[in-house]
């Protein structure tokens, strides 16, 4: 079969979209139209699930599909990302620049030119490209380390998998520092979803996208609108930059996204006259900022100046002014969210804000609400923030009736009764009831995942059906579903119905881990099950064991014993349990783990295997005693290298993990 045709194909195809991404993100100048732009990513899927031997790191069809992870590792910045000094006002602006022209010995008369950019209110990360293909992204984090959160990176269509253009003229490795955020009105869309969805909303577009950002499935961050905006850069090898200006200016010709209102100022009193239409254009943008940073320019006078504390003495953010009104607090109420997180929310007296009327703030969470001592009948500051969701700023004090009480978010559930319960180091208090109807239609969700009771054909709309049909109470009422029960609902004709039935009665052969994790104890995933399913062999055991039995358990620290003891101490949730046992759920006793040739080794694979899937391979380890863990340490024993691994390989070799070859593996597990 002559595979030079597909291959051409799929090189123009990516070479295509990649031009296309360039033109709509960079330059804000699409020349195709949306489903133009599906049309030939779905045909360069096709052509790659085709020849699979053709697909590349690169591709734009790889920007989703990493197993998710078991936690975040660290990435230590190259160059420190440093949080800049606030200037609250103009003449505050005036004092940073008199402050630079005496450090370099500049007359007061004199003009130092700057950069001055719009600030924005995101999640500050790092980029790193060598040789022009994206390999690693990071937070902030301190300024010193942050995250290693670039299998959710990639799923930015923003950010470019490889910079355009040939490697000769591109730095070797460049390091580019911006800001990932969501656009308002994308913000808004995602809030209204939750909000239907029963889940939390997120308190402002900066929050959410820091939520996203952060997700150990990379398929959740997919599904959230990001963006992001780059603005400087860190380490940079085999390329030389003379100023800030030359910087923005070079970047997006690599395919790299500046915003367009950055600009060049002759001194400092152009660069207040920009902060000043900045804030009158504020309510027009299309995403959030809080105000303006004004750099110097030139980077020798940058390295001349240097830092102070942690701060670089070339740069400040002047910050606008937040926009408040006052109003009374009437009423505190605890709100359940779709995951069972109690969230307190402020009533209050209607008052306009920005031109928005708003009734109601988040108090987030009790820390919060003993910070700010937030009562019922209190006098509050209100603003929107991020200029968007409403939070209570602060209680005038002074206004306060007499009788006040402090606010207590209570110690059982307000919809169904079961313990609230806010596990050791956790902000958010939660309900513990697994039948709790307002989290019933995301407890059924999780139950019925592929990963947990694999129930084919159970998607969102019939959970949706069942739930509010009064059907489904519970996820054991799954398993006494008839016929009767499923054709009157929407789109439900015999033969659906006959098919839903058949996968629920697949389901109830499963394994004892499986089971576990579909009971979606918080913090119990599918490798914690299965330590408990090895340890205990029998959920009765589960049930039975004590903290100090749990903790006892290898991987198994204080804060999850606490949340398996709390979740199997609720009448309602055994009764859940044994319900599902009546409806004919059941599984194998699983063997005991045994001292393998692997005892006490912890591997972790990356890039693709030719002799298994990643699933067998990991399971091997664990048949042979070893561990299979999802992020690379200090603590891996091993790290088993496929084609095209990604940053976990650069990661093994910086801590120096023992690398093995797919061969290697092999030979270690004892096997031909």
């Amino acid at each position: 079969m002559d595979k030079e045709k597909p291959r051409r194909e799929i090189e123009r195809l990516r070479k295509e979209l990649e031009h296309h991404n360039w033109r709509y993100y960079v330059l804000d100048d699409p020349e195709i139209s949306d489903a133009g732009y599906d049309t030939l990513i779905q045909r360069l899927a096709e052509l790659e699930k085709k020849f699979p031997e053709y697909v590349t790191p690169d591709s734009p069809t790889q920007r989703v599909g990493a197993p998710p992870l078991g936690e975040f590792t660290q990435v230590e910045h190259r160059v420190p990302m440093l949080s800049l000094g606030n200037a609250m006002d103009e003449e505050e602006t005036r004092e940073f620049d008199g402050r630079v022209k005496r450090f370099l010995n500049i007359p007061e008369s004199g003009k130092i030119e700057y950069v001055a950019e719009p600030k924005f209110d995101g999640l500050g990360v790092e980029l790193v490209f060598e040789n022009g293909l994206f390999t690693v992204g990071s937070t902030r984090g301190d300024g010193v380390k942050g995250e290693d959160v670039t299998v959710n990176l990639k799923t930015i269509k923003s950010i470019p998998l490889r910079l355009r253009g040939k490697a000769a003229n591109m730095p070797r490795r460049l390091e580019v520092r911006g800001e990932v955020c969501m656009s308002i009105k994308d913000f808004e869309a995602l809030n209204r979803e939750r909000e239907k969805k029963g889940e939390p909303l997120f308190a402002n577009p900066r929050n959410a996208a820091a939520g996203s950002l952060r997700q150990l499935d990379s398929s959740v961050t997919a599904g959230r609108p990001l963006d992001i905006f780059l603005y400087a850069p860190g380490s940079v090898e085999g390329w030389r930059f003379s100023s800030q200006w030359e910087f923005l200016q070079q970047i997006p010709v690599w395919g790299l996204r500046v915003n367009r209102h950055i600009r060049r100022c002759a001194g400092i009193e152009d660069a207040i006259a920009y902060g000043a239409e900045m804030q009158k254009m504020r309510d027009t943008l299309p995403y959030e900022i809080d105000g303006i940073v004004v750099k110097v320019n030139e980077f020798a006078f940058q390295e001349r100046l240097g830092t102070i504390s942690r701060s670089p003495r070339w740069a400040i953010a002047r910050k606008f002014p937040p926009r408040q009104e006052t109003t009374r607090v009437i009423d505190i109420v605890a709100q359940v969210g779709r995951t069972g997180a109690i969230t307190p929310v402020a009533i209050m007296e209607p008052v306009r804000i920005a031109g928005v009327e708003v009734q109601r703030a988040t108090l987030h969470n009790q820390d919060e609400v003993d910070r700010k001592d937030v009562r019922v009948g209190d006098t509050v500051v209100v603003q929107r923030a991020g200029d968007v969701i409403p939070e209570v700023v602060k209680v005038i004090p002074g206004k306060r009736p007499a009788g006040t009480k402090r606010y207590v978010l209570p110690s059982k559930c307000p919809v169904c009764g079961a313990e609230v319960i806010r596990l050791e180091g956790e902000a958010v208090a939660r309900c513990t009831g697994i039948s709790c109807p307002a989290q019933l239609k995301e407890h059924i969700r999780h139950f019925a995942s592929r990963r947990a009771m694999d129930i084919d054909g159970l998607g969102e709309k019939l959970i949706d059906q069942l739930v509010d049909s009064g059907n489904v109470r519970s996820v054991a009422d799954l398993y006494f579903l008839t016929g009767e029960d499923l054709v009157p609902l929407e789109r439900m004709a015999d033969k659906s119905a006959s098919n839903i039935l058949e996968a629920i009665d697949k389901s109830r052969q499963t394994t004892l881990e499986r089971f576990v994790f579909a009971l979606g104890i918080r913090h119990v995933g599918e490798h914690i099950a299965k330590v408990l399913a090895t340890a205990f062999g029998s959920i009765e055991k589960i049930q039975r064991a004590g903290e100090e039995k749990l903790r006892s358990i290898r991987e198994i620290g204080p804060q999850i014993a606490q949340s398996i003891k709390t979740f199997f101490s609720q009448k309602g949730n055994i009764a859940v349990v044994q319900r599902l046992r009546k409806g004919g759920v059941r599984w194998k006793t699983p063997a005991k783990a045994t001292r393998g040739r692997l005892a006490g080794k912890t591997f972790v694979f990356t890039g693709a295997l030719e002799k298994f899937s990643r699933d067998e391979a990991q399971s091997l380890v664990e048949q042979a005693g070893g561990r299979a863990s999802s992020s690379v340490s200090e603590k891996t024993d091993y790290v088993v290298v496929g084609t095209d691994p990604g940053s976990k390989y650069e990661k093994a070799k910086k801590l120096g993990v023992k690398l093995l070859t797919e061969k290697e593996f092999i030979t270690l597990l004892g096997k031909s």
